[in-house]
């Protein structure tokens, strides 16, 4: 007898184990579900990115997006939320301005690039945020579009160009006070020579902000697609892992002047 119950505990216990490990599986702390009106998105944070997936867990958790609008939705471009303001907005108002009041120091890392499904945090341009830091809660996902191999190098070309522009004039900025007066004194020769040594320190730095693709981001883009563009300038912290069809869904939708969907599509809950 004591036999028999002894065998009966044992596969009680072994039962109870493979029950734990078919049924009851804990949920992935960094995997979250965006329940929409137009339908739900499963997304997964990287664990790589942990100032930006830290903030999203704290905000999720505290209910900030529930019954946020995605206010700003361009087709084969992205589709972002984070405005505070969204939640009980009238039909036109503009929006986007509102937001967290803190930001995220960046974590641009180079394995992480805006392949179509990536989330990633909105940002102020680099005139007024050099660093690059990230909003406190405007993210996106992108939608992107695929290129073909010859779009796609022409499509680099043209980024180094406006961010060798870019450079230049960021640098020609910090001297304006300087070039007034030289202006106003007409001494060319040291106009000149400032050009000449803006030239040089943008040749100098700019190895730093030049796109150059790796063979992922090639096969991405030629494939699934994405938005080079934004490659090494933004902070991506997630991905979609399910519910893509939902995302594309409201890509779709008809937009106003602002890029706000005229029939609103809201985050019910993230859990």
């Amino acid at each position: 007898m004591y036999l028999l119950q002894t065998g009966v505990k044992k596969w009680v216990i072994i039962l109870s184990v493979l029950l734990g490990i078919t049924g009851c599986k804990e949920k992935d702390s960094d995997t979250f579900t965006l329940e929409t009106n137009y339908g739900n998105i499963t997304i997964h944070l990287y664990k790589e990115t942990p100032i930006h997936r830290e903030n999203f867990i704290r905000l999720a958790r505290e209910g900030y997006y529930d019954g946020l609008l995605f206010h700003r939705v361009i087709k084969d471009f992205v589709i972002q939320t984070g405005d505070p303001a969204s939640r009980n907005a009238v039909p036109g108002m503009a929006l986007g301005a509102g937001g967290a009041e803190h930001q995220l120091e960046a974590e641009i890392l180079p394995g992480f690039f805006h392949r179509k499904g990536v989330l990633a945090m909105a940002r102020e341009g680099d005139n007024v945020n050099p660093e690059r830091r990230s909003s406190g809660s405007h993210f996106y996902i992108v939608v992107g579009q695929v290129f073909t191999p010859e779009e796609l190098e022409q499509a680099t070309e043209s980024i180094n160009q406006r961010r060798h522009r870019a450079l230049f004039e960021q640098l020609l900025q910090s001297k304006q006070a300087e070039i007034k007066q030289l202006e106003a004194a007409e001494d060319f020769e040291a106009l000149t020579r400032i050009n000449q040594r803006l030239s040089e320190e943008v040749r100098a730095l700019f190895p730093r902000e030049e796109l150059v693709l790796t063979e992922a981001q090639k096969k991405a883009y030629t494939t699934v697609g994405g938005i080079p563009h934004l490659d090494g300038a933004y902070t991506v912290f997630g991905e979609v892992t399910g519910g893509m069809d939902v995302v594309e869904k409201i890509a779709a939708q008809k937009t106003d002047f602002h890029n706000r969907p005229s029939q609103d599509v809201r985050i019910i809950k993230i859990q």
